[in-house]
């Protein structure tokens, strides 16, 4: 019998009485533990949403539950994360124990905990306590440093924190501490939080430590958003200052001489439409780009639906249309719109179909947005207008009909209920046989609130950007006519025309039909009507802040 036969007839031998054994032997079956979760400690920066870090942003993404320590944190999350407030219902703030234990209470489910954390969750913060409290607990946590408003504030307010002349800074978190100002009696800068409330007091301190009554001071309230505001004061008048400009809390206070920079480094209180609050006509999803464009100039923008989207009454029309296109029976298709897309596209998923039904044919594309509309498909648009991104753009570079290179004379042209039919005319004018398809109805949007209609109607928006006459026209019929102090900026002739048969003064039109040189428009208009406030020695004020005289006229 060779070795490895003997291995195998013990192995056989012995299995048996294994077996018997482990019968005979009773047995309890472990209740498996269950895993605990993992905490993330993210630092959300100052106020800003962009300003938070790469990681942060990943992690928010993959988080199970975000804990936040602010109302305004909570719109961070974009995923279907469970948003944990970790605040008091009258919007306090909880004691570092409470948040320690909420924290723990919720990574012990086994979710993956975002711990949100404003400014750098190590620096005046709670998140050292409650990250004690997790490593007590056996949960494991790792640690995000975010940009801490002690240094992000002030920089956004154009006040540097040391200078080639004052080369430290000392930070003093005032809140209900007692403080022997003594000790802060030398020439350092000083970062006070938590200040506002006690403003008068921290300056009676400082003066009677030796600081001079005339020792600089800059506060800034909700710094790095929109909102920010900056009283530029002494130690002597700050109080009364603070008082007299409404300043609350959470506010940063700068006191030394690096404060009087303030007047050369401002950079972010002075873009050109700073504070304003722009209406935009739009949905988010379509004024994502606009938007963005009027925050880096520094406006607030608010997106007001005046249309709505809806499938056509008769889908038959678009059914045989899109079972012509995989037939073969067009040359070419032409897309007007990102929603002329959106609607192939749909009807495509509806009959399982994908891009390569496009095989073969020639795409056109109104302009650039509805280009990287097609793009998203996988397809580069064959031909998008050089000049003016309109019909009339596209028909001047559309080729005409030539019977020896095209194959087939029948466009696809898929679009809205109420197109015009510039296109349809100029085309067979080419020479072009076109199926003029609806494929989507634009019906008028339902009213915006009522807090909304009123702004529009008071005056508290501060510019109204109109991209098309239909907007003019749907704004109006849901919302009522803007206030005359409202600036009304109009992205073409053809939507100027519209808005002032409808009452309104156009006070900037844009070069091109382009929402962003519209939005580089109004900037522009904004930057003059600054420097005319600041060369006639004004306060400089938004469009809702000052009144005509008398209602503006056509």
């Amino acid at each position: 019998m060779t070795t490895r036969q003997t291995r195998k007839k013990n192995s056989t031998v012995s299995t048996p009485t294994a077996t018997r054994e482990k019968s005979t032997t009773p047995t309890t079956t472990p209740k498996p533990r269950k895993a605990l979760g993992h905490v993330s400690f993210v630092g959300a920066g100052p106020g800003d949403a962009r300003l938070l870090t790469v990681r942060a942003a990943e992690l928010l993404e993959q988080a199970d539950v975000v804990i936040v320590e602010q109302p305004e944190q909570a719109a961070l999350v974009t995923t279907d994360a469970e948003v944990v407030h970790g605040f008091a219902e009258d919007g306090s703030a909880l004691t570092h124990a409470a948040l320690g234990r909420l924290v723990v209470r919720h990574a012990k489910t086994g979710a993956h905990v975002v711990r949100l954390v404003s400014g750098d969750p190590f620096t005046y913060a709670t998140a050292p306590e409650e990250a004690a409290a997790c490593s007590k607990a056996g949960i494991g946590f790792e640690i995000i440093p975010g940009v801490s408003s002690v240094s992000a504030v002030p920089a956004y307010a154009g006040v540097p924190l040391t200078t080639k002349s004052n080369r430290e800074y000392r930070v003093v978190s005032v809140g209900e501490a007692s403080i022997a100002w003594a000790d802060y009696a030398g020439a350092d800068t000083l970062v006070l939080l938590s200040a506002v409330a006690r403003i008068g007091e921290v300056a009676e301190g400082l003066v009677g430590a030796g600081r001079a009554p005339s020792t600089p001071v800059a506060m800034t309230r909700v710094g790095t958003t929109t909102e920010q505001a900056t009283v530029v004061s002494t130690l002597e008048s700050i109080a009364e200052d603070a008082r007299a400009a409404g300043m609350a809390s959470p506010a940063i206070t700068v006191v030394g001489p690096v404060v009087e920079m303030r007047e050369t480094l401002s950079w972010f209180e002075t873009k050109p439409l700073y504070g304003w609050r722009v209406l935009v006509p739009r949905t988010k999803e379509q004024s994502a780009g606009l938007a963005a464009r009027l925050r880096s100039y520094g406006a607030i923008s608010e997106e007001v639906p005046t249309i709505s989207v809806e499938p056509p009454r008769n889908p038959q029309q678009m059914d045989k249309a899109v079972r012509g296109l995989v037939e073969g029976r067009y040359e070419w298709v032409a897309f007007t719109s990102v929603n002329a897309v959106k609607a192939v596209r749909e009807k495509f998923e509806e009959y399982g179909l994908d891009a390569r039904a496009f095989s073969g044919l020639k795409i056109a594309a109104v302009g650039e947005k509805t280009a990287e509309a097609i793009a998203t498909w996988g397809i580069r648009a064959d031909l998008v207008p050089g000049g003016e991104q309109s019909a009339r753009g596209l028909l001047e570079d559309w080729p005409p009909y030539d019977e020896l290179l095209d194959p087939i004379n029948r466009v696809f042209l898929p679009r809205a209920d109420i197109a015009t039919e510039t296109l349809v005319a100029g085309l067979i004018e080419l020479g072009w046989e076109v199926d003029d398809v609806t494929a989507y109805r634009t019906v008028r949007a339902a009213p915006p609130p009522a807090p909304v209609r009123e702004a529009i109607k008071s005056g508290k928006f501060d510019a109204v950007l109109f991209t098309s006459s239909s907007t003019v026209r749907n704004l109006v019929g849901i919302a009522g006519k803007p206030h005359t102090s409202t600036v009304i900026a109009c992205i073409g002739p053809a939507t100027a025309q519209t808005a002032e048969d409808h009452g309104l003064r156009v006070d900037v039109l844009a070069e091109e039909p382009s929402v962003e040189v519209l939005a580089d428009a109004l900037a522009e208009f904004g930057a003059a009507r600054r420097l005319g406030f600041l060369e006639a020695g004004e306060p400089v004020l938004k469009p809702s802040q000052k009144r005509p005289s008398s209602r503006r006229k056509a």
